[in-house]
């Protein structure tokens, strides 16, 4: 069902995952070592804004490319997916989309390019599934607005040259600001620790009476639909990210099973290892079959957020599941980092909840098939 463009994008992003990323991940992991050079390097082989037109420095290519690239870069690993989705989702789309024609071209060629890496402010320390809850806000000072509050679990912030910022104004309205770093009272403080995407960088974004240029005002929209909108985007991404996930964990667990030998034969000839590989093979088979479909509606305009919502969900469980099963059949050797399963089954376990978490997700397919809205 892939055009003959769609597998030359596969398999430049799978050529490049594999020569800057697969050899290095692993070291990286366990450094909790963010490799700030592949920000350049993302940048050159287009991964960054892949959908946003060639104009402003993106691919102008389709949706159903994007999700084979975030696809095949989350095969290497999902924080550096992480990496490359926040740029393209939640910053060059929320500019594009919404940011005027000025915004555009001073910050979408250097953000395609790698030059500078951005991210996304929503969460908040006491505000993560509720964001309209947000306390994060901006007041008009005449020449500029002036901005005050915490954003936490910030991917890319540490690193970060912009970010896009959403905030309440004094009438409640949430508007999305680009925060740039070098303001006065903006610092991005590192969060360290972490045991999942350990190869991405995390931190918050804190603003303390930082003064924004009112040209930094995102003026093409208002309220709580913009950020929601970014988190659909982001979110068809992850839909086919996970599924990079659950193939190198299934790739590995077959290889692996067809050279160890147990009781005199490779263990792949044992009928409950067989069962293991042919239910992940279906599940992944399942998932891409619907991931193609919503990407064709994404295509088309139709793709509605329940569906997206559902196909997070939906990708992440899968692959959380195929990781575990993939890790019994390494046994012991599961768990060392000679194999990718823990790493991915830790990375995964932050897949589940950012960018709406898996219960959300489920609240929010059982509200569009109700009418009933469970969450509030």
């Amino acid at each position: 069902m892939l055009t003959e463009e769609h597998k030359l994008i596969r398999q430049s992003i799978r050529d490049f995952v594999k020569k800057e990323i697969s050899p290095n991940i692993e070291q990286w992991a366990q450094q909790a070592h963010f490799p700030s050079e592949i920000v350049r390097k993302f940048g050159d082989v287009g991964a960054f804004g892949p959908t946003i037109p060639t104009e402003y420095g993106g691919g102008g290519l389709d949706y159903i490319s994007y999700g084979l690239i975030m696809q095949e870069i989350e095969r290497g690993d999902s924080g550096m997916r992480s990496t490359a989705s926040v740029q393209g989702s939640l910053v060059m789309f929320p500019i594009y989309a919404y940011g005027s024609e000025e915004q555009r071209k001073k910050f979408l060629p250097k953000l395609a390019s790698g030059e500078w890496l951005g991210c996304f402010g929503l969460t908040e320390p006491d505000h993560g599934s509720n964001p309209g809850g947000m306390t994060t806000n901006i007041k008009d000072m005449g020449d500029y607005y002036l901005l005050n509050g915490a954003k936490l679990w910030i991917s890319n912030s540490p690193e970060c040259q912009v970010a896009v910022v959403w905030a309440k104004n004094e009438e409640g309205r949430i508007k999305g600001l680009i925060v740039e770093r070098g303001m006065e009272g903006f610092t991005t403080p590192e969060i360290h620790n972490k045991w999942s995407l350990r190869a991405s960088t995390t931190g918050e974004l804190v603003f303390d009476n930082v003064k924004v240029p009112k040209e930094n005002l995102l003026p093409g929209i208002d309220g709580l639909k913009g950020p929601l909108s970014c988190l659909d985007s982001a979110r068809f991404g992850i839909a086919w990210g996970a599924i990079g996930v659950a193939i190198d964990c299934y790739e590995s667990a077959l290889k692996y099973s067809l050279e160890r030998e147990q009781f005199g034969k490779p263990i792949a000839g044992f009928q409950l290892q067989q069962k293991k590989l042919a239910e992940m093979i279906t599940e992944i088979t399942k998932a891409q079959l619907l991931v193609w479909r919503l990407g064709v509606l994404k295509n088309e305009g139709k793709a509605t957020s329940a569906q997206i919502s559902m196909a997070k969900r939906n990708s992440v469980e899968i692959a959380l599941h195929i990781a575990r099963e993939a890790r019994q059949i390494h046994g012991g050797m599961g768990i060392t980092g000679e194999y990718p399963i823990m790493r991915h089954m830790m990375n995964l376990e932050s897949v589940l909840t950012y960018e709406g978490t898996h219960d959300i997700h489920l609240l929010i397919t059982g509200a569009d098939i109700t009418g009933i809205q469970a969450f509030k």
